[in-house]
This record gives structure tokens, sequence and C-alpha cells, in this order.
């Protein structure tokens, strides 16, 4: 749910990265801290254990020209993909606006991106939300690794769905649209903000929230870079 302050013409949005471990949301949230002029974000403030797993979470905050007339800012956060930290999951799950579900491509981590996308759902139910009700994207990551599954196979596993996500392949370490990612969360949460706040959408224009790269996955770009 998104933080709304009309007196301060201020919004912010909670993005959260979900993934079995390793399969690379630190690595995403590192690369758009690179990629992003520091005027226009927080510092990353990242908590890990010695084997550089997320031991609670990572958050970076983003302002852009998202909503006309108002300070926006998105709240990206990721959670640890441990069954151990599932109380965590759910905790920073609260009251998100979007998710990006990263998935690793290599074919023998199948079995642990299923359970993570099925800790994800039980989650957001927990919290009284739904994934079929929150947007979603689906990034398939470690794109550039020889083992990597192929994209159609992701697809019947993940995203076999009456309306499919939108879905990108992605190299976050390389940074290969990985802003792309963040882009199509961003725009399909204003979308759906637009549309349940009509008193603070004076444009019905679309435009890009986030800069982004030449995208290749399986998602339309939403808007022009």
């Amino acid at each position: 749910m998104p933080s709304i302050n009309h007196d301060e013409r201020t919004i912010s949005f909670k993005i959260v990265y979900c993934g079995t471990p390793l399969c690379g949301k630190t690595t995403n949230i590192q690369q758009i801290h690179a990629k992003l002029d520091p005027r226009g974000r927080s510092d990353l403030i990242s908590l890990s254990t010695a084997q550089d797993r997320t031991l609670f979470f990572d958050f970076l905050s983003i302002e852009a020209d998202a909503i006309p007339g108002y300070k926006t800012t998105f709240h990206l956060y990721t959670v640890p993909g441990q069954v151990t930290y599932n109380a965590t999951l759910q905790l920073v799950l609260r009251q998100a606006d979007g998710v990006v579900f990263v998935a690793d491509s290599q074919m023998d981590r199948q079995r642990d991106n299923l359970q993570a996308l099925q800790s994800l759902e039980a989650n957001l139910r927990l919290n009284d939300s739904s994934i079929d009700r929150l947007p979603i994207v689906l990034q398939y990551n470690k794109r550039d690794l020889p083992n990597a599954a192929p994209v159609d196979y992701l697809e019947y596993l993940f995203n076999s769905r009456p309306v499919p996500f939108l879905s990108f392949e992605a190299d976050a370490r390389g940074g290969r649209n990985v802003l792309a990612t963040l882009n199509a969360v961003s725009q399909t949460i204003i979308h759906q903000f637009r549309q349940a706040h009509a008193p603070v959408n004076p444009s019905p224009t679309s435009q890009a929230v986030m800069p982004r790269e030449m995208t290749s996955g399986h998602a339309p770009a939403l808007a022009a870079a």
C-alpha cells in the first residue's frame, strides 16, 4: 500500500525483490545503485552474512518523476531466500506495492526457484494480499551461464498463467535488463495506482519511470527510453 502525504505532496511505493538464495537479488540492487544518479537515490544499506547472503534485507530509496505534482519515491528491498528467514520474508512483504521475482536460470536451481515462488505466494496470502492482484515481474537471471535453462522452459514453469507476468532475461552481474526490470514493475505499480486514485492522475501520458537499457526479454517495452 503506497504511503501518501497530500500536504507535503509525496508518495512512496515499496518494491520487494524475492527469490531463492544466491539468485541475484542483492546484485540487482547493487547495479541499480551504481547506475542511477546519486542525486536521485539514497545510499545502499545491506546487511549480509560472511557467506555474502542477505541476512535481513537490502534497502535502496529512489526518487522518480512518476506522479506529476508529487515527489515520488520507490523503496527497494530484498529479502533472504533461506527458509530459515521466512518470518523476515513475510515482514518485508507487508504492504508491498510490487514484487520482482528473481529466478536463477541454472538448470539445477529450478526446484529451489519453485519453492521460493510457492513461499512468496504463501506469505502474500498471510499478509492478506495475492500474487494475482499485486504487480509482479519475473526476472530470469544468470542468462550468461552455460547451464542456463531454456527461457521457454522457465516460462512454462513460472509463467503458465491466464494473464502472464511480464518477464525479462537478465544478467544482473553485467547489468543486462536490471533497470528494465525495475522500470517494468514501477510502471505497473503506477498504472495500478492511477486506476485507484484518479484525482492524483492529471495526465494519461505514459512515461518511463526509470532510465532503462534496451530490453531483450519476454516483455514489451512499457515506455520509451
